[in-house]
């Protein structure tokens, strides 16, 4: 492992050939499993949960809140555990409240990240972007902020904001939190840190019952073949259901009627099933589909190098292969051979969580488009052209009303979503009215969030991750008038340039979307979220799963679960390779 960093540090993995590549990448996340997992603490499981655990009713499905994945630790990656990390917590201090503020998050903003002009991501389509916060959405929440005492930004003269100072909300601190100023602060999730669909399925009870049909254990769908209306009075607005929009809603609605199909197929194979044994061997099901379609497809496409597709792909099904996999079965308790799923659960010696800088490299709001124009699957007749804010939580059901989810699904997938770099960030963004009233400059809250949360700055980042620090500059970016500019920002003082700001100014290696430095948090966490969850390691077998179950897993892509439910996107869709690259035009 020391000699795949040296040379990745000597030469760079991405340009060996792939192979080499290959192993380089491999030595690079056993050496980040090794150094890059920090502990911040698990509550001990109660009497009750204890006893849960050893009940074969619990063991055999996903539970609501996430616990009882890890059955000796029940309550690890749950709702309301903390946050873990990939530094030292020594390294995790935000520090003196005056030197978090500064340079000013809204200066930031104006200065460094408003979209001058659109930059498209030509390899990639509006589907995409409305994947990454559909998965990001089951990841992970701070929850509600607090309500007390906000952040005071001051303004700039020429700032058009409506009010002075701008206050942005804290993050809520986590209630178990030590009070010790000798420790960092440490914040707990309000979603669970498991790949369970929780987005669909729910993160409560009262929720997660409201969803579902009663019957074959299927979930609740319209007549209009949209989630029913009353749905929508379940959500609070003012949290994060107040991002929802057209893009979200369109792949709740699809993933929906793939519950609801996998369901028809169990039901054919298994006739005497309760609707309850159904439903929870559907979503186990539908779960594994997602994070199949994430790692296979929606990472290559957003990392087109040869060698990170080949190396997702291996992630899932091993240098054996998925077609040879199938008959083999998986070789061994290993992951190399036949990838992780099968494989034996591994946390690495720290328990399983999502992480502060997981969370801090997820910052890519800049795919978002500020506009959408609303095309026929059919001739790709123009239907409608939309700014996004028209788009969001209070429109939905109107927009796809009117133009029909088969159109907006060809609509965004012939579309360019935005390139990850600087000055493009979405205006409306920046100016962003939520349904609850609220405003806010997503731009400058995302700043203050990764130095609230005592993510480190970009070049400490980097040296944490063994990566060498941009020295000057010029270095930290190839074009040398952005380089003057963030200069200025930070009054000439590169080791204050915030992660977010390096992350959108690096080099990115060849094919990639998003910045090396943030590509190193994948490697060691898109991984662990498979290798930690029993689901997709020693228990996804046939007799947790079912073998239709694994067959579903194994025959479906995004494109086939988008051609099962809306057949009419074929001409569109039919001749590319994955699902997540522009489609075809009709007509």
């Amino acid at each position: 492992m020391a000699l795949t960093d040296w040379i990745d540090r000597r030469f760079g993995w991405d340009r060996l050939p792939p192979p080499l590549g290959v192993v380089t990448l491999i030595g690079i996340r056993n050496r980040l499993r090794q150094r890059n997992l920090t502990d911040t603490g698990l509550p001990a499981a109660g009497a009750e949960l204890v006893l849960k655990a050893g009940d074969p009713a619990y063991r055999a499905r996903r539970s609501v809140d996430g616990s009882l994945n890890d059955l000796e630790r029940p309550l690890m990656g749950s709702i309301g555990t903390r946050f873990g990390r990939n530094v030292p917590l020594g390294e995790s201090f935000r520090g003196p409240e005056a030197a978090m503020l500064e340079p000013n998050p809204r200066t930031i903003s104006r200065e460094l990240l408003t979209r001058e002009r659109f930059l498209p991501a030509s390899t990639l389509n509006v589907l995409a972007a409305a994947w990454i916060q559909f998965e990001v959405h089951d990841w992970f929440s701070h929850g509600e902020n607090e309500e007390q005492n906000p952040y005071e930004l001051a303004l700039d003269d020429d700032d058009d904001w409506p009010e002075r100072p701008m206050a942005i909300p804290r993050t809520r601190r986590d209630p178990t939190s030590d009070e010790d100023a000798r420790t960092p602060d440490t914040f707990v999730t309000a979603d669970s840190h498991w790949w369970d669909g929780s987005q669909i399925y729910g993160s409560d009870e009262r929720f997660a019952a409201a969803v579902r049909a009663g019957e074959d254990g299927k979930l609740r769908i319209g007549a209009d073949g949209l989630p029913p209306r009353e749905l929508e009075q379940l959500v609070d607005l003012s949290g994060v259901a107040g991002n929802f929009w057209v893009g979200l809603a369109l792949l709740h609605t699809l993933f929906t009627l793939e519950h609801n199909a996998i369901c028809d197929r169990l039901r054919r194979e298994y006739p005497g099933w309760s609707d309850d044994r159904l439903y929870d061997k559907a979503r186990l099901i539908n779960a594994a589909l997602m994070a199949k379609i994430h790692t296979t497809e929606w990472t290559p496409a957003i990392i087109a190098n040869p060698t990170t597709k080949y190396a997702m792909r291996a992630t899932w099904s091993g240098i054996v292969g998925e077609r040879l996999g199938r008959r083999l079965g998986h070789l061994g308790s290993g992951e190399v051979l036949s990838g992780i799923p099968g494989s034996r659960t591994d946390h690495h010696g720290v328990p399983y969580s999502l992480t502060e800088e997981f969370v801090a490299v997820y910052r890519m709001h800049p795919l978002l488009p500020d506009e959408f124009s609303f095309r026929s699957a059919t001739d790709d007749e123009l239907l409608e052209q939309r700014p996004f804010p028209e788009l969001g939580a209070l429109h939905v059901r109107t927009r796809l009303e009117e133009i029909g989810v088969a159109n907006a699904l060809y609509s965004f997938g012939i579309a360019s979503p935005g390139a990850i770099s600087l000055h493009n960030y979405p205006r409306f963004l920046q100016h962003l009215e939520r349904p609850d009233g609220s405003r806010l400059d997503l731009a400058a809250t995302d700043i203050l969030r990764i130095r609230e949360r005592g993510v480190p700055r970009y070049n400490q980042f980097r040296r944490l991750f063994r990566l060498r620090p941009a020295e000057s500059f010029e270095e930290l970016t190839d074009d040398p008038e952005e380089a003057e500019r963030i200069r200025g920002v930070y009054e000439g003082e590169i080791e204050r340039v915030d992660l977010m700001v390096g992350l959108y100014a690096e080099p990115k290696p060849r094919g990639f979307g998003f910045s090396d430095t943030a590509f190193r948090v994948f490697i060691l966490m898109a991984s662990r979220r498979l290798k930690s969850d029993r689901f997709f390691t020693r228990d996804y077998t046939a007799e947790m799963y079912t073998r239709a179950g694994l067959d579903w897993i194994n025959d479906s892509t995004m494109g086939t679960v988008l051609l099962r439910h809306y057949p009419d996107l074929a001409p569109a869709l039919g001749g590319s390779s994955n699902a997540f690259a522009p489609w075809g035009r009709v007509g």
